[in-house]
């Protein structure tokens, strides 16, 4: 058998054993912190939820009473909104931001949340933050009615700075094959309804921290102009999410499209929703975007196409509904509290164009 010669070892130089903890993983402390999030997890389960937190892989059934039911999956992060929330040492609601952006994307097939799964990395295991991080996951999930499954908390110290991580996550969902939203009943004329959004959401931070930071220079403990908020708490506003709202109204058949204004904006979501040789006028007076928008366009002297690109704009979440349905959508938008309003129509055509 081959041995280690002196040379090959350092030329006889004595040194420490290597560990893992040495190399910068802290496997005791991941151990502990997981028997924490085990907590949140359970917390989130419901009786079709087969398995528990520690398992290789979980285990969910799917509700009975379904008679064709569709799994609708999506998969999303949360960006550099992270970054600002690391700056402020804020980790309670990035987690929360994460779900309901899950969320909406699959709401726009008419599905509805079953369970949800998070991939956590790290620089180094820091038990409060880690903590932080996943109760918000949590809290999401319990705002959604859906089940925290399971994930991954992994150590990375050569790809993230202590206090540094990255955070991505996975939902599932079911939907009646006869509900499934694809935009087929879509016709030009349809009208489009709009949901208003809590402000950037999770989209367009790295636009807007630069114009905040770098080019005007203000701290997160400055009042963002013209909000009476403060930086951070402007720019970390959670994401909204939309079921709650809209659940009735797909329940009832009223919708015949939905569309998640996230990166992109609305020209680069809407005609995702919509047929082919069918586009979309957009009336720009119909609403007045909220003022974070404003001063970021006015700081940042960005273009009006780059600002509707990039940015949710104040809208969230539109709705395509028939002529006939659109005022009684409406109605029940607004009687459940959210601020909605008629915000164009369907037209033929491709695109996206602002009147």
């Amino acid at each position: 058998m081959a041995e280690w010669s002196e040379n090959a070892l350092g030329g006889g130089r004595s040194e420490a054993p290597v560990s893992y903890r040495e190399a910068g993983v802290d496997l005791d402390a991941a151990a502990h912190v997981k028997m924490r999030l085990k907590d949140f997890a359970a917390a989130t389960c419901d009786v079709n939820t087969l398995s528990s937190v520690g398992s290789f892989a979980g285990l969910y059934a799917l509700p009975p009473g379904l008679a064709e039911p569709v799994l609708v999956s999506s998969t999303d992060g949360v960006g550099t909104k992270l970054k600002v929330a690391i700056q402020v040492e804020c980790h309670d609601t990035i987690g929360h931001d994460l779900v309901n952006h899950c969320v909406n994307d699959i709401l726009v097939q008419g599905a509805r949340p079953l369970f949800f799964l998070d991939y956590l990395a790290v620089g180094e295991m820091d038990e409060r933050i880690v903590g932080d991080v996943v109760s918000g996951v949590a809290a999401g999930c319990r705002e959604n009615e859906c089940v925290l499954l399971g994930g991954e908390t992994a150590q990375m110290p050569e790809f993230y700075r202590p206090g540094e991580y990255d955070l991505a996550g996975f939902v599932v969902g079911a939907v009646e094959r006869d509900r499934l939203l694809d935009g087929r009943a879509v016709r030009a004329g349809d009208r489009l309804i709009a949901l208003g959004s809590a402000g950037l959401h999770t989209n367009g931070y790295t636009l807007a921290r630069r114009i905040v930071f770098d080019r005007v220079g203000l701290s997160t403990e400055d009042p963002f102009p013209g909000t009476g908020r403060s930086v951070a708490d402007e720019l970390l506003a959670p994401h909204r999410s939309y079921l709650r709202p809209l659940a009735p109204l797909l329940d009832e058949g009223r919708v015949l499209a939905l569309a998640h204004v996230t990166g992109g904006g609305i020209p680069g979501n809407l005609p995702r929703v919509l047929p082919d040789g069918l586009g979309a006028v957009v009336e720009r007076g119909s609403w007045e975007p909220p003022q974070v928008f404003a001063w970021l366009q006015e700081a940042g002297r960005v273009e009006q196409a780059e600002m509707d690109r990039v940015f949710n704009m104040g809208v969230g979440m539109i709705a395509v509904v028939t002529v006939a349905e659109a005022d009684t959508v409406l109605r029940a938008l607004r009687a459940r509290g959210e601020t909605a309003w008629h915000l164009g129509r369907v037209e033929v055509g491709a695109g996206v164009r602002y009147s």
